[in-house]
């Protein structure tokens, strides 16, 4: 994993993001809200659990749910290999898994360098991405935890 600085890394208004794959697209996510980051693990599925829902791992003696990003985003179903990770997020008052191709980058940068979702993006899109960021020829779209989860505290997993 490489670390990325994008302007004055110490100023005001500076954020530092983790980058990572869901299928050929690149996102990115607060550093902030991201507890760790775990390799894959085999996940017990759910049965009636929503279809973005993987299934749950046992973290540390806590069941913790896993989320197929790239169902959630809309995506193919992820067939999960040891390149895969898990980032583990509280989202609300809840930890969850979310499956991601691999963690790339570190990223500290400037809040003004994240541009608004354009007008032309379906309501649901601009619901899961705060904005995009233009990166060395990339675009990264930044997530939202709270879209993540279809409501507020949802609770996905005994």
């Amino acid at each position: 994993m490489r670390q990325t600085v994008m302007h004055e890394a110490n100023g005001a208004g500076t954020r530092e993001l983790i980058a990572f794959l869901v299928g050929s697209q690149e996102f990115c996510v607060d550093v902030m809200g991201v507890r760790e980051i775990r390799v894959w693990t085999q996940a017990t599925p759910v049965a009636h659990a929503p279809a973005f829902m993987y299934g749950v791992i046992n973290l540390r003696g806590a069941v913790l749910p896993i989320i197929d990003l790239a169902v959630r985003l809309g995506l193919s179903p992820t067939t999960p290999t040891s390149r895969h990770a898990v980032l583990v997020v509280e989202i609300g008052s809840q930890m969850v898994g979310l499956l991601v191709e691999g963690v790339s980058e570190i990223l500290t940068i400037n809040q003004d360098a994240i541009q608004s979702a354009p007008d032309i993006v379906s309501h649901m899109a601009k619901s899961f991405v705060q904005g995009i960021l233009p990166l060395d020829g990339r675009m990264l779209s930044l997530l939202s935890f709270d879209a993540i989860l279809p409501s507020e505290g949802m609770q996905i997993a005994a």
